[in-house]
């Protein structure tokens, strides 16, 4: 699985889960349940993950949708 995003932000999480989804590409969201950790403050940053075939169609969309900047580095 590779990560493309990390981040606090549930409503860029959200979309681009949705994003995916009517792609057809399943992801997977790692740290999801952390929220117990920081007390649901959303100190914890969310991971997006997708397969490794996959991600290369999903950061296109991500970028046509106007979150490229979201993708992570590296």
């Amino acid at each position: 699985m590779i990560e493309l995003l990390r981040t606090n932000d549930a409503v860029v999480l959200s979309f681009a889960q949705a994003l995916l989804r009517d792609a057809g590409i399943d992801c997977l969201v790692a740290d999801q349940n952390m929220s117990i950790a920081d007390g649901s403050l959303g100190i914890l940053p969310r991971r997006l993950l997708v397969a490794e075939e996959d991600a290369d169609a999903a950061r296109r969309l991500f970028v046509d949708a106007g979150i490229g900047h979201e993708i992570r580095k590296g």
